[in-house]
């Protein structure tokens, strides 16, 4: 565990102020913040410290697939026939492999500059949908993946139950991760009682896996903490929805659920303008994942108009097929600009581009994940990044400009050092667990595709 951090510059909730000393307590938390400072012997020192980033949603087991799903099949391919390759992937994963494929994911996550992470975590049960002997034995191996690394965690459970609109039956491949709404809630129960430091919250996989009695259920059981849900992805998602429960997605959701700061709507891609204003006045967090959703060629989020009325939003890497917490700002920011044929639609006036949108998801991430992080000020976790200020992307730059040459501009990271919770878990850009974590990542590729 560290004890302090002297930054010759730091983004403070102030804005950039210089020679900063940041000093942490026993229990990783920032005890104080002390501008126009002088460093002590014993400071780590950095450049340049901003405030770590949450990534809302990710599918660690994921990992082993990226890659793997970019051959074109005999008909056009889409989200679902990548469902089915995922699928398969899925019913590979033993309790070992998806602890090997979680650390992988979280340890690039550190690297890129993500210091939380929300597991959107659906693989319950063994490939014939019987439980393990442990109910929770693969979530425990999220949990474990997380300390191994140091990341911070919030442990989003699924509940899938049924497997689509007005289809109670789930198939073969979707057996690993169904629940009952009893059997769900003592999992959460027996995850409660077992990790009491584990942050909690639930996430009903999406409309057509949980019915609006499913919801009203789980929502009734678990009145606090994060609710994430998969919405509105893909245009057939839209028109099943409107078939079966007689509106889009996210118009049903707004209509029917009290759906407010706790709620994380991922995706959200496709929305009318009245769904798109009333999620932003909603105060719900969308969970953006730009990466995956263009991989998966899902369409592109109405962020213009979203962020316009003051909607939040966090981002994820989802399918992990890439982990680049600079890339997902800069994906998303080039896809509005493409689709709106304008430069700079999402910065604020007189702000640039980077730090409107390093800044917006700093603030949805925490909200979303209920992170105690997202600023360098006294009381928030120590998640701390640091960069390289002599990096050619942020060379003859100050304030502002360095996260725009991070983003826009850096072929190469320029992040020096990670802290989570005061503990320095990247040093001099590779995580101080690369070696171990790698070898054992590759040789569970090794074992699970071959």
């Amino acid at each position: 565990m560290e004890t302090a951090l002297f930054a010759t510059h730091a983004l403070l909730p102030t804005g950039w102020a210089d020679n900063v000393r940041l000093q942490f307590s026993k229990d990783g938390q920032i005890s104080a913040v002390t501008e126009k400072a002088t460093a002590q012997a014993n400071d780590n020192r950095a450049d340049i410290a901003l405030p770590g980033m949450a990534n809302l949603h990710c599918h660690a087991f994921q990992r082993a697939m990226a890659g793997l799903a970019e051959c074109a099949g005999p008909t056009t391919d889409s989200f679902w026939t990548w469902r089915e390759a995922m699928y398969a992937i899925a019913g590979r994963m033993d309790p070992a492999a998806l602890n090997a494929m979680a650390a992988m994911a979280y340890v690039d996550m550190l690297e890129s500059g993500f210091t939380s992470v929300g597991e959107f975590h659906y693989i319950h049960h063994a490939p014939d949908g019987s439980p393990y002997d442990n109910p929770a034995e693969m979530a425990v191996q999220t949990i474990d993946a997380a300390a191994q690394t140091g990341i911070g965690q919030t442990l989003l459970p699924v509940f899938y139950a049924q497997g689509g609109f007005g289809d109670p039956a789930l198939s073969a491949r979707q057996l690993r991760f169904g629940h009952s709404v009893e059997s769900f809630l003592e999992l959460i129960s027996a995850l409660q009682s077992q990790y009491p430091t584990t942050r909690l919250g639930i996430a009903p996989h999406s409309l057509r896996a949980a019915s609006p009695e499913h919801l009203n259920a789980l929502i009734t059981a678990f009145p606090d903490g994060p609710v994430h849900i998969h919405i509105a992805e893909q245009k057939r998602e839209v028109e099943d929805c409107i078939a079966h429960l007689g509106a889009r997605p996210v118009r049903w959701l707004l209509d029917h659920m009290d759906v407010d700061e706790r709620w994380c709507l991922v995706h959200a891609t496709h929305m009318g303008a009245c769904e798109t204003r009333d999620l932003a006045q909603s105060h719900a967090v969308a969970g953006l994942c730009p990466i995956t959703e263009a991989n998966l060629g899902d369409g592109l989020f109405p962020a213009i108009d979203y962020l316009a009325q003051k909607g939040r939003f966090g981002i994820g890497s989802d399918s992990c097929v890439r982990i680049n917490l600079a890339e997902e700002l800069r994906l998303l920011d080039y896809g509005q600009r493409l689709s709106s044929t304008k430069r700079t639609p999402l910065a604020s006036p007189n702000t640039s581009s980077g730090a409107t949108l390093f800044t917006l998801a700093l603030q949805g991430g925490a909200q979303a994940l209920a992170q105690n992080t997202g600023a360098l000020t006294v009381g928030k976790d120590a998640d701390i990044v640091t960069l390289d200020k002599g990096h050619v992307a942020l060379c003859a730059r100050s304030g502002d400009a360095w996260l725009d040459g991070w983003i826009y501009g850096a072929a190469r990271s320029p992040i020096v050092d990670v802290y989570a919770k005061a503990r320095r878990v990247v040093h001099k850009g590779r995580h101080t667990a690369r070696e171990q974590v790698e070898a054992a990542f590759k040789n569970t590729v090794q074992r699970i595709l071959t």
